[in-house]
């Protein structure tokens, strides 16, 4: 299977030399197409950073990030900016969503971005509606929705471009559990019906439990890695808490 991202030997600093910190230190992994993966670790532990570098929110200090064979971290000015709105989908803990906006217009501004055609994009938004549960509440805005229906709006938005890598960070944060339950469904959904490849960052077992492998990281580094292969979510979410109380003193964080 191809992989979608290639991460190689990346560390970053912040600070300078009289105060200089480590936030990722030689991390490296791969992400096949079609896969679904979760990052955990303690707060600190280096995982949003680890988000940031691969979404190009922030650049690494010294390595390399692929995305389908492309070096992001040479791309610059437009480059950069296209790289983000074509090959990119992006869910976030708080939506993003535009208030002033209805459900269906939050949706549609990532395909006018591009300058899809009006006909094109009402296509493409009802049919992505429908796989998630979301054509009754299109033209609602935001204040009508609930936080489970804000997400999968939000969802939607993510995927309608088809990018190539979708990042999702603590997607779940937000949510109650019947919310929390049915969004990560609906991952499974488009990860495994529409081959959407997720990388998911999340500090919560449950939400892990859903993907098809779980990478912990640790001060910076890869602490260990597990891949939930033909075993149930159930058997999967138990071994996720074994790993977790080998993290020791970071339990009560990485939970």
């Amino acid at each position: 299977m191809k992989n979608i991202l290639k991460i190689d030997n990346i560390e970053k600093y912040y600070g300078n030399r009289s105060s200089l910190t480590k936030a990722i230190s030689g991390i490296s992994f791969l992400v096949d197409r079609g896969e679904f993966v979760a990052i955990m670790g303690a707060s600190g532990s280096g995982k949003t950073t680890l988000l940031n570098l691969i979404s190009t929110i922030d650049k690494v200090t010294s390595g390399h990030i692929y995305v389908a064979g492309e070096d992001i971290t040479k791309l610059r000015g437009n480059s950069l900016n296209k790289f983000r709105r074509e090959e990119l989908g992006f869910i976030f803990q708080d939506f993003n969503l535009l208030d002033t906006l209805t459900a269906y217009e939050n949706i549609a501004l990532a395909l006018s971005i591009q300058n899809v055609g009006a006909k094109e994009i009402d296509q493409r938004i009802k049919k992505v509606a429908k796989e998630l549960d979301i054509y009754d509440i299109l033209k609602k805005y935001p204040y009508q929705l609930s936080g489970g229906q804000k997400q999968r709006v939000a969802s939607a938005r993510a995927i309608i471009t088809d990018p190539k890598l979708i990042l999702a960070d603590e997607p779940t944060g937000a949510l109650d559990s019947k919310s929390s339950k049915m969004l990560l469904e609906r991952f499974n959904y488009l990860n495994q019906e529409l081959e959407a490849t997720i990388l998911m960052v999340t500090h919560d077992a449950f939400t892990a439990s859903y993907a098809s492998r779980v990478i912990f990281i640790k001060d910076g580094k890869i602490f260990n890695e597990i891949n939930r292969g033909d075993k149930k979510r159930s058997e999967f979410f138990d071994q996720i808490i074994e790993v977790v109380t080998m993290l020791g003193g970071d339990l009560s964080d990485a939970l």
